[in-house]
């Protein structure tokens, strides 16, 4: 992997990992669109911190806080969201790194994800209308059904953030702290990728991984980069939208995309 690949699939992890359209079903259909194959598991975990990174670096009042008061409703509510994502990762494991390879079901995941991000705004704007959820009057069964929706989201194609912020939404949560909520939801499941490949890399070794993929560290460092970089605009540019924009324009870009995806897979074949 030369760096202009590594630089780009940093630019599809930051940018995607946070905006509603999925990174794991955009970096299927590149990677089959330019041949591009599967990167190390070495280089996919720094991408994974880069995208970390971002994340600490626009939240880092709201980590903070809950650091300086870690026993607090609000970091229950992050452990009842990420409960259910484990469950889904131990037990479909195997057919979601099938599904995620073969990229058998993308056209349809991202249709979905269409039709999620387009529920939630119906349902947000019927809830303008009364009295919407501020941080404080958040409870457990609204971070049960956010954290649902995330582990649908494990599915390549189906948004992380897009279902979750779907979900927020959709239980009458203000529209800013319900991406703030999907946002640091996806510090446990990133540390979550990250202690699963950590695993996997003490067993064959980081040096031997990258030998075995000949990514120069000159390319790691530079996915790392552009993945923390873009991942950091990525997620300010989100809290900007969800505050003053809606996500329509999400759901047609990934209803369009999801369409043209399965009229290749049932059809013409070009990609898949």
């Amino acid at each position: 992997m030369n760096i202009l690949s590594a630089i780009l699939l940093g630019i599809i992890q930051g940018l995607t990992e946070f905006l509603p359209v999925s990174s794991s079903g955009h970096l299927v259909l590149f990677q089959k669109i330019f041949g591009i194959t599967a990167p190390a598991l070495f280089f996919d975990t720094m991408l994974h911190i880069g995208t970390l990174l971002a994340v600490f670096a626009v939240l880092w009042r709201d980590i903070l806080e809950i650091l300086k008061k870690p026993i607090q409703p609000l970091t229950g509510f992050l452990i009842i969201a990420t409960i259910p994502a484990v469950i889904a990762a131990l037990a479909f494991g195997d057919i979601i790194e099938e599904v995620f390879e073969s990229g058998r079901f993308l056209g349809v995941c991202f249709l979905l994800t269409s039709v999620l991000l387009v529920t939630a705004e119906m349902l947000s704007k019927r809830a303008a209308a009364g009295t919407l959820k501020k941080a404080g009057d958040m409870n457990w069964l609204d971070a049960l059904v956010i954290g649902i929706l995330q582990a649908i989201a494990i599915a390549p194609g189906i948004s992380r953030s897009g279902a979750t912020i779907s979900g927020a939404l959709s239980r009458r949560l203000n529209r800013d702290f319900a991406a703030r909520f999907s946002f640091l939801m996806s510090i446990p499941a990133i540390l979550g990728a990250l202690v699963m490949q950590t695993k996997d890399l003490v067993k064959v070794g980081a040096a031997t991984e990258i030998a075995s993929e000949s990514i120069s560290t000159a390319a790691i460092i530079a996915g790392t980069i552009s993945a923390a970089v873009v991942g950091f605009f990525a997620v300010k540019l989100m809290l900007k939208i969800i505050k003053e924009k809606s996500l329509f324009g999400f759901a047609i870009y990934t209803a369009v995309l999801g369409t043209l995806v399965l009229i290749d897979q049932l059809a013409t074949h070009f990609v898949f």
